[in-house]
């Protein structure tokens, strides 16, 4: 195309794009556009959308290749900007005093800033100012409380507690620390009555059977039934909290904590929820409206992950550990790898048939 544009006479090129964030993009699109520029020896402007559109998010980055095949000016990524080029004899002169760039090749920070800009733009433009949290007292709901406080200010964030029988003391005192270090709003709404009452009525149908799963997932419905509640009184988003490594494998439980407006991490594997929400607690920057320091206590990095809904249950009860998990799903919704390539990585087969197992057998979950 460039080529034929050339040909009948094109001095300058400008491509606009509607090119969404991933990671290591920015390269590939450089690499791209300076390939074009030299061999048409032509000037080349990149124009990238900026902003969250449905489940998509695009990061900007505009950017600018004089006829040579040298970047003369980038623009932010992630921000709107204005920016202007003198263009002349085919010749594109910047003042370079004034072209600069946020550009990263920190992944955490594009990651992370994605996500604010991702939620922020989704939830006005769904209507909303507010959102709404379940907080657990674990990793994922935190990193996405403290995405929302980042993104639309602590004084837009509620967050809601809903312990059962089975909500460890540590497991509040772990929210409410966050709450305190994020500067949002905090209430408590125990589900322990609830949730009697319901086995209760359930009981004549029940009877004969085992308690099991059945029984764990109605607490998770309670609280997906009484967010929602205060979502619509409140006219404020309920936000869910699965990452990528449990809603992948089903770990998660349908009208229960996968009821809700928009999901933050949903892109984010459980290894990589561990290493941002690290990230933010060292990292800060002028855009974000949450505050400085420390705002993920390090308790709830550190300890084990956990649905807290039967007596001592650790994730690891039921899946393989996270290190292991999030590098066979990587490879099998990622790279599209076959289960004796990932054998070839050193993965064990059974496991890895169980992984594979897990994701299409939880594909009407998603």
């Amino acid at each position: 195309v460039a080529k034929n544009l050339v040909r009948d006479g094109a001095n300058i090129i400008i491509a606009p794009n509607g090119s969404p964030y991933s990671r290591g993009k920015i390269e590939i699109r450089h690499k791209l556009v300076i390939s074009r520029a030299k061999e048409n020896k032509v000037p080349f402007i990149y124009l990238n959308l900026v902003g969250g559109q449905d489940d998509q998010v695009f990061d900007g980055g505009s950017f600018v290749v004089n006829s040579q095949g040298k970047l003369i000016c980038l623009l932010p990524q992630f921000e709107e900007a204005i920016f202007m080029l003198n263009f002349e004899d085919g010749i594109i002169n910047v003042d370079k005093a004034k072209s600069g760039s946020n550009y990263s090749k920190d992944e955490n920070f594009e990651d992370y800033r994605a996500m604010c800009l991702a939620l922020k733009d989704y939830v006005q433009k769904s209507g909303f100012s507010k959102v709404l949290i379940g907080l657990s007292g674990g990793i994922d709901s935190a990193l996405v409380a403290t995405i929302a406080v980042d993104a639309l200010g602590p004084e837009n964030v509620l967050c809601i507690r809903l312990p059962s029988v089975y909500t460890s003391e540590g497991s509040l005192e772990d929210a409410e620390d966050l709450v305190k270090a994020l500067n949002c709003k905090i209430e408590t709404v125990p589900i322990g009555k609830v949730n009697k009452e319901i086995l209760q009525t359930l009981a004549p149908l029940f009877k004969g059977t085992e308690s099991g799963l059945t029984e764990e997932n109605i607490q998770a419905r309670i609280r997906g039934l009484l967010l929602m509640a205060i979502s619509n009184k409140s006219n404020s988003m309920l936000l869910t909290t699965g990452n990528k490594s449990e809603v992948a494998v089903g770990y998660s439980t349908i009208y229960g904590d996968m009821a809700g407006g928009y999901n933050p991490i949903k892109a984010l594997y459980k290894t990589r929820v561990f290493l941002i929400s690290k990230w933010r607690n060292s990292n800060y920057f002028s855009w974000m409206r949450g505050p400085k320091g420390e705002v993920i206590p390090k308790v709830i990095i550190d300890k084990p992950p956990t649905a807290e809904l039967r007596p001592n249950q650790k994730d690891q009860d039921s899946l393989p550990p996270y290190a292991i998990l999030d590098k066979i799903l990587e490879g099998l919704i990622e790279e599209d790898l076959s289960i004796s390539e990932l054998v070839d990585r050193g993965h064990d087969i059974e496991t890895v048939k169980m992984v594979e197992s897990l994701i299409y057998n939880s594909e009407y979950k998603r």
